[in-house]
């Protein structure tokens, strides 16, 4: 545990201290290694990951620096586990005292000399005096891009944290979204979602973890990654209470496989009509022997459920201009007379799917959402990003009252403070 690679570092370091201080602390600077690690057992059937660490000095009698990582072992023998950890660590301590000034180039060094096939590094915390211009969050993303893992999360704190201890054994929803601002979509969204969510009988009574996920796909849309959009995003779904998880994932089945990892309970995604639309190309699939049969097959086989906001006919067909309006799709009571609900019942999917589509709903996998809020349904994050952008101070209606006053305390998405 980390708790426990914490204990190994602050009693050896001391020892150095007691030891070593008094004759040689003036003109030396003294550093410890510790890892805590659960290698393949004879059966191969425990979670073979460990926790590595080391506190350093760059100059004699400086306060000292930690680098903290979180390792997976993906070799199948415990020899190869065991070569590939004395790898991992030679480089940290290498990258300790030689690349501090380039944190993301230590990140990328974690890697030297072996292959990612063999390593995954799914979390990173540095400290002390020798990184002051650091910021983990970024360090963190970067372990995503430069592949030695795909998911990174933070805790509504902003701290890293490690998957594994907050998604152990719990029951998981979770919301993909831009968030570029949280709107009072979004909200209303994870809101309606939760409360269907712990009413499963499979969740009753069961510790619920909600999560704001964002894709690295989003992060890229532009182009290029924005560190300040990025951190604004994150600081905005931190300050609002929530966890937020980065992924390399966009195919949902994808997500749904790496959440498994750590629990077997039941798992929530929420999501628009726009998304679920999505869910059903089968372009996302060509990759998979099976298609999306095997892709619905990996997604569904374990107490998964979508639960899919509703959508006007009008917002949908400007979010997919290339989509035909669905035939005799069903109209629903609207505040303006003539206006059409797209909900999971009546949206239509290609017709060679609708059998599929019909089994997935018939079958509790595919759920609507209710109690929502129609009265918000237009509202979408790009457009209150525009307004903001253009100082157009009716974003303000758009977003939640609390989530207004961040972005102006903090200057968010280009608002002045």
């Amino acid at each position: 545990s980390r708790e426990r690679l914490d204990e190994m570092l602050r009693h050896e370091y001391q020892l150095l201290l007691q030891r070593l201080g008094e004759s040689r602390g003036a003109t030396t600077g003294f550093f410890v290694f510790a890892d805590t690690v659960s290698a393949r057992n004879f059966k191969g059937t425990n979670e073979c990951h460990g926790w590595m660490g080391v506190r350093f000095q760059l100059k004699p009698q400086e306060e000292p620096s930690d680098i903290i990582i979180h390792v997976r072992m993906q070799d199948k023998e415990n020899v190869l586990q065991q070569q590939a950890l004395g790898i991992v660590g030679v480089n940290l301590c290498y990258g300790a005292f030689y690349l501090h000034e380039n944190p993301d180039r230590l990140v990328e060094s974690l890697s030297d000399n072996i292959e990612l096939e063999r390593i995954e590094v799914d979390m990173v915390m540095v400290r002390g005096p020798a990184f002051k211009a650091a910021d983990n969050r970024l360090l963190s993303l970067h372990l995503v891009q430069c592949g030695l893992t795909n998911a990174v999360m933070f805790s509504p704190d902003g701290a890293v944290l490690q998957p594994s201890e907050v998604l152990y054994k719990k029951a998981i929803l979770v919301e993909r979204g831009s968030f570029r601002p949280v709107t009072k979509v979004n909200v209303d969204m994870l809101q309606c979602a939760c409360a269907q969510f712990v009413q499963e009988p499979q969740v009753e009574g069961k510790e619920v973890v909600v999560l704001a996920e964002i894709t690295m796909h989003n992060l890229l849309s532009g182009g290029e990654f924005d560190i300040t959009d990025f951190l604004a995003r994150v600081d905005l779904l931190a300050d609002m209470g929530f966890n937020v998880l980065i992924s390399n994932y966009p195919e949902y089945y994808r997500l749904v496989a790496y959440l498994r990892r750590f629990t077997r309970e039941m798992i929530g995604l929420t999501m628009g009509i726009d998304n679920l639309i999505r869910v059903f190309d089968e372009h996302y699939y060509e990759n998979l022997p099976g298609g999306i049969l095997e892709a619905f097959g990996r997604m569904f086989r374990d107490q998964v459920r979508l639960y899919i906001y509703p959508m006007r006919q009008d917002a949908l067909a400007e979010l997919l201009p290339n989509r035909s309006t669905p035939a005799g799709v069903r109209s629903l009571a609207m505040p303006n007379a003539g206006d059409l609900l797209i909900t999971a019942q009546n949206v239509q999917v290609a017709p060679h799917l609708r059998s599929l589509y019909a089994y997935l709903v018939e079958n509790h996998f595919i759920a609507c959402l209710t109690g929502f809020n129609p009265e918000i349904l237009t509202i979408f994050s790009r457009e209150a990003l525009s307004r903001i952008k253009e100082g157009d101070p009716s974003w303000e209606a758009l977003v939640p009252a609390n989530v207004v006053e961040i972005i102006k305390r903090r200057g968010l998405f280009g608002h002045p403070r």
